[in-house]
C-alpha cells in the first residue's frame, strides 16, 4: 500500500527522533539499575507490551495465534526479537552504554546478508563494502588485545566482561536482523500487534523460565530501582509506538537514516549522567558503523523509489 502523507512537513522525522530519545533514556535507566539481572528488566519489558496489546488484538479481532501457516515464522520471530532483547539488555550492563549503541547500529548490514543467504535478494558489492565498515566499527569498540595490545582503555569494569558484552551485543544485533528478515517472509499477511504479541509473550515465557534456572528472580530492595523498572517499560513502549507512527507517515530510508540519532543521545547522556567520556576508538567505530547503516539506508531507498518509478510508467 501507499505511505500516508505526514499532516505536517517532517512529522515522521520528528516522530523518529523522539522514538531515539526514548529508547536511549530506557537504556540510561537501566545502566543505573544496580540489583537486578537483565533477564529480569526483560521480562517486564514483556509484561508492557502484552498489556499494550492485549486491547489491540480484542479490537482488531486478529485472533491469538494467527494463521496456521505463518505460525511457525510468528514463533521464531518472537523467540529471536526476545533474544536480542536479553542479550541487548546485557551488554548495555557490562560495557559503556555508547559502545553497545554503537553495535547495534550494525543491523541492517546484517539483515541485508541474511536476506541475500535466505530470501534471494540482491547484495552487491556495495553491500559488502558496508558490512566491512561495520565490521570494522565493531573492531574498534571491541579492541581485542592481539591487535590493540594489553592496556585496553576506556572500558568499563574488566576487559572480560567488556567482551562478553559485546560479543552479547552482536548476538543481539543478529538476532534482530532474523527478525525482520522473517518479518519480510510473513509480509503483511499477520497484524503488527499480532507480532508483538508472540514477541512478549515468547519473550515473558523464556525469561521466566531462565529467571529459576539461573535463580535470579527477585524484586530489587531499591525503591528506585522498582521505578526504573517502570519507566524502561514505559519508554520503550513510547519509543516502538513513535517509530510505528514515524514509518507509517514517512518513507523507511529517511526514517533509518534519523535513528542513528540513537547513538547521538547515547554518547550525550553517558558523559552527562554517567561521567564516562568515550574513547576516541568508540568514536571512530561509531563513524564506521554510522556511514554503514546510513548507506545502507540510502540504498534500499533509492531502490525502492526507482522500482515505484518504473511501477508508474
Amino acid at each position: 500500500g501507499t505511505k500516508k502523507k505526514a499532516a505536517c512537513p517532517g512529522l515522521g522525522l520528528f516522530y523518529t527522533i523522539l522514538s531515539a530519545f526514548l529508547f536511549s533514556v530506557a537504556s540510561l535507566f537501566l545502566k543505573k539499575i544496580e540489583d537486578v539481572h537483565s533477564v529480569e528488566v526483560s521480562a517486564f519489558r514483556c509484561v508492557f507490551q502484552m498489556a499494550f496489546v492485549l486491547p489491540g488484538l480484542i479490537y482488531y479481532k486478529t485472533g491469538f495465534l494467527g494463521p496456521k501457516g505463518k505460525r511457525i515464522f510468528l514463533f521464531f520471530r518472537g523467540f529471536l526479537g526476545s533474544t536480542a532483547m536479553v542479550l541487548l539488555y546485557y551488554a548495555y550492563q557490562v560495557m559503556p552504554l555508547a559502545d553497545a549503541t554503537v553495535i547495534t547500529f550494525t543491523s541492517p548490514v546484517f539483515t541485508s546478508l541474511l536476506a541475500w543467504i535466505f530470501l534471494k535478494e540482491k547484495y552487491s558489492l556495495w553491500d559488502l563494502l558496508f558490512t566491512l565498515f561495520a565490521v570494522t566499527g565493531v573492531i574498534l569498540i571491541a579492541r581485542p588485545p592481539f591487535l590493540f595490545g594489553s592496556r585496553v582503555t576506556g572500558i568499563e569494569g574488566s576487559y572480560s566482561d567488556h567482551l562478553k558484552g559485546t560479543i552479547a551485543a552482536i548476538a543481539s544485533t543478529l538476532s534482530a536482523a532474523s527478525t525482520i528478515v522473517i518479518l519480510r517472509k510473513v509480509g503483511k499477511s499477520v497484524h503488527y500487534f499480532l507480532s508483538i504479541w508472540y514477541y512478549a509473550v515468547i519473550g515473558l515465557i523464556g525469561c521466566v523460565i531462565a529467571l529459576f534456572v539461573l535463580n535470579e528472580w527477585r524484586l530489587p530492595h531499591c525503591g528506585r530501582d522498582r521505578v526504573f523498572l517502570i519507566l524502561i517499560g514505559l519508554l520503550g513502549l513510547g519509543g516502538q509506538i513513535f517509530l510505528t507512527k514515524a514509518l507509517q507517515i514517512e518513507k523507511a530510508g529517511p526514517v533509518s537514516i534519523m535513528r542513528t540519532m540513537d547513538v547521538v543521545f547515547a554518547f550525550i547522556l553517558q558523559v552527562i549522567f554517567l561521567n564516562h567520556l568515550p574513547t576516541w576508538w568508540t568514536v571512530g567505530g561509531a563513524l564506521c558503523v554510522v556511514a554503514s547503516s546510513s548507506g545502507t539506508a540510502i540504498r534500499k531507498w533509492r531502490h525502492s523509489v526507482k522500482k515505484a518509478k518504473q511501477r508508474e510508467i
